[in-house]
Order: C-alpha cells, then sequence, then structure tokens
C-alpha cells in the first residue's frame, strides 16, 4: 500500500513539474524571441538568428530620441509611484483597518476604476481635460495612470493591513510612545512589505502602460507608445533593442527589491533575536 501511494505521488510531482515547466516555457518564449531579435543583424526576426549584431544597442545607447523616451516614461512612472504609495498608505488603513461610516461604499467606490477598459478611460480622461482646458503633457498621463494604478496599490496593501495587529500599536501607546514614534517604528516596518510591493506593482505598471498614456500624454511620448509607433509603420531592430532593455531593466528593479526585502527581515529577525 505504501509502494502504491509512493509511486502516485512521485509520478504527480513528475506531472506538476512537468506542466510547470510547459506554462513558464508558454510565458517566457515571446521574450526570449525579443531578446534574440534585439541581436539580429536582420531587419525582421528569423530563427535560427543568421548573423549575431550588437549594433542596435550601440544606437540605443547613443539615441537622444531613446533617452527622451525613457526620461519622459521614468519620469511619469517615479511620481506615479511615489504618489500612489502615499495615498495608498492612508486609503488602505481607511480600506482595511478603521471601521467608520461609509467605509463599505468607500471600498466599493475605490476599486471601479480597476475594472473600466483602460481605453476607455483614457479617451474619458482626454474628453475631460479637453472640456476644462487642460493641455494634454506626460503630467497629464500622471494623473491618468493614478485613477487606474492607485485603486489597485490600495488593494495590495490593504492585504498586509488585513493581517496588521493593532495590539501592537495599543501596546506601544502604553509604553509611552507618541503617535509620531508607533508610526516610525511599529506601523510602518510592518506594513513595509504591503509598502514596497504596492511601490513595485505601480512603477511597473505605469511604466508598461499603453492604453492611457495614448490618451494623455499629448505630444509626449512614453516607450510603449513608441514601441507601438514602430511597429505600426517603420519598424527597426531598434523594437526589440528597446523592449528588451525595459524587461532588464524590470528584472533587475524586482531582484533589488527582493534583496532589500531579504535584508529588511534578516535586521528585523536579528532584531528579534537581540531582544
Amino acid at each position: 500500500m505504501n509502494l502504491v501511494k509512493s509511486k502516485r505521488n512521485r509520478v504527480s510531482h513528475i506531472l506538476i513539474v512537468l506542466w510547470t515547466v510547459c506554462v513558464l516555457i508558454f510565458l517566457y518564449i515571446p521574450m526570449v524571441s525579443v531578446v534574440l531579435a534585439s541581436f539580429s543583424k536582420q531587419r525582421y526576426f528569423r530563427f535560427p538568428v543568421p548573423a549575431w549584431d550588437t549594433r542596435w544597442y550601440e544606437k540605443a545607447f547613443v539615441s537622444l530620441s531613446v533617452r527622451d523616451l525613457i526620461w519622459t516614461s521614468l519620469s511619469v512612472a517615479t511620481l506615479v509611484t511615489i504618489i500612489s504609495v502615499v495615498l495608498a498608505f492612508f486609503g488602505a488603513l481607511a480600506f482595511a483597518r478603521y471601521d467608520w461610516k461609509g467605509r463599505k461604499l468607500y471600498q466599493r467606490l475605490i476599486l471601479l476604476p480597476i475594472f473600466f477598459p483602460q481605453a476607455v478611460l483614457g479617451l474619458a480622461l482626454l474628453l475631460w481635460f479637453s472640456a476644462v482646458g487642460v493641455t494634454t503633457s506626460w503630467h497629464t498621463a500622471v494623473f491618468a495612470h493614478l485613477i487606474w494604478i492607485l485603486p489597485i496599490v490600495i488593494l495590495i496593501m490593504s492585504i498586509q493591513v488585513y493581517s496588521f495587529d493593532p495590539a501592537l500599536e495599543e501596546a506601544a501607546f502604553d509604553l509611552g510612545a507618541t503617535r509620531l514614534q508607533v508610526l516610525r517604528e511599529v506601523t510602518l516596518p510592518i506594513l513595509s512589505p504591503g509598502i514596497v510591493s504596492g511601490a513595485i506593482f505601480a512603477f511597473l505598471l505605469s511604466w508598461g502602460n499603453f492604453p492611457l498614456s495614448l490618451f494623455t500624454t499629448g505630444a509626449d511620448q512614453t516607450v510603449p507608445e513608441w514601441l507601438y509607433a514602430k511597429m505600426v509603420s517603420g519598424y527597426t531592430p531598434m523594437v526589440p533593442t528597446l523592449g528588451s532593455l525595459t524587461m532588464g531593466s524590470a528584472a533587475v528593479l524586482l531582484f533589488f527589491a527582493y534583496v532589500i526585502y531579504l535584508l529588511v527581515q534578516r535586521r528585523r529577525g536579528a532584531g528579534a533575536g537581540t531582544g
């Protein structure tokens, strides 16, 4: 009986591993194709790659237009991240921590923008900007991104807030800590995983957003808009090159965020052990 059970567990483990490998291949083959195309000497991608070349990366690093694209996308994503994290911190506390009149209505309304199609939301914002006489630029794109991304960051932080024990704050108050000390020494460290996760989501979602940017950046242009424009007309291998650089930058960001998280957790564990 145990032998049969052991064989079944082994077969199940093999099937799970095979299924996981298939899913990973399905997800990452398009990304690998983009990277291979960026190193191809030919204008259009063919596999196997007939000749390898790095000149498109050299052109990308010295191109002023690419620098402007990256600077615009970076400016939008950075501002969206900072503003959304600050607002979402208090929004998550109102969403998941405190019980107040109108909380149920707030929980429903704050998540509504997530379910709107981004193209429809972008068009609505463009019409509204035109009606009030606001000239669209990357500044208006920040506002547009916030409408869609802020509810997502609030939801991410709320998950961490739900697991937060208010008794920890009450104990700190009983020991004579001020409200600012409790916020700095108790609340923020405990909620830091949710804050970091929300910040990463906000940055990456803003950086890669196309529909909202298309309607609200005006004369300015972000990386996703440029990639789309070049795919429609005037395609060059600079498209997969810039796409590869974007994917690489996102991977590096996630890696460093994970390292920082591990260091914070280790430091917190060392402090608890010392205490």
